[in-house]
């Protein structure tokens, strides 16, 4: 079997489990890890098993390859423009499946962190917009170019502007430049910087770290970040006060505090 063969016949998700930490890895180097319709199936599969999986506590995405993500898979959409109605009912489901699949991320009961190496660009920029947190090697380069090619990144942008300024998303988006990871990481969509070949490694530290934590208060914590987020100022803080409330009662809360005040490491039960 030649080189070729063997990476075509590779899985295009990788899953590595360890330490409560599940690290899923595009597998699609040769395309850039394109977002194929393939690949956002397999990714809205593993984040269900995962929502479902009470050993994972903290997941990781990354990138194999030289690219993280180089976005939707233009050589498959373009081939459906020879469908009768030109694509349209196509392109309407691809981009609904796929911003599913954004939204599962965000859904997640665990926390998510984007390991960027390479370039992550249009839906692959999105991927790292919707992480909870992300760490980028310093030689990463971030973009949203469909303007370039006529095609603006809207889904995207509902992902970006979520995580910069107005001024800051409009200007990816508008004239679609690469960033540079410094940039990002100065205009927040990267928490931290690494050297480069090391955000798989620094991604993994940050995890342990989350996965030392209660798995019931992330679960807590992450729903209602998101939810409050869509509030307003004093409805955002009427459901807090009620989350808090809440996570009062459970048995994790409990323990944590006891085991503040006794000064012992806590036990969590999750």
């Amino acid at each position: 079997m030649d080189a070729h063969a063997e990476i075509d016949s590779a899985p295009i998700l990788l899953r590595e489990d360890s330490e409560g930490i599940a690290r899923l890895t595009l597998n699609r180097p040769r395309s850039r890890n394109a977002l194929s319709e393939a690949m956002i199936a397999s990714l809205s599969t593993a984040l269900d098993e995962i929502a479902a999986d009470a050993s994972v506590k903290v997941v990781i995405l990354a990138g194999n390859g030289p690219a993280f993500c180089a976005g939707h898979d233009l050589k498959e959409m373009s081939a459906r423009r020879a469908d009768a109605d030109r694509g349209a009912a196509y392109f309407l489901d691809l981009m609904q499946r796929c911003s599913a699949m954004m939204q599962k991320i965000v859904r997640l009961p665990q926390p998510v962190i984007a390991s960027i190496e390479g370039v992550a660009s249009a839906a692959g920029c999105q991927i790292v917009a919707s992480c909870d947190l992300a760490v980028a090697g310093s030689a990463a380069r971030f973009s949203t170019p469909g303007v370039n090619i006529g095609l603006f990144c809207s889904t995207p942008m509902v992902a970006l502007s979520r995580n910069l300024s107005n001024k800051q998303a409009m200007e990816m988006l508008l004239l679609g430049e690469m960033v540079s990871a410094t940039d990002a990481f100065r205009l927040g969509l990267v928490n931290r910087l690494a050297q480069p070949g090391d955000a798989g490694d620094q991604a993994f530290e940050m995890a342990r770290i989350i996965a030392s934590k209660s798995a019931t208060t992330l679960k807590i914590g992450k729903r209602a970040f998101y939810e409050q987020r869509e509030m307003g100022l004093a409805e955002a803080y009427d459901y807090a006060s009620r989350v808090m409330a809440e996570n009062m009662m459970a048995r994790d809360a409990k323990e944590g505090i006891e085991a503040f005040i006794e000064k012992r490491e806590p036990r969590w039960e999750g």
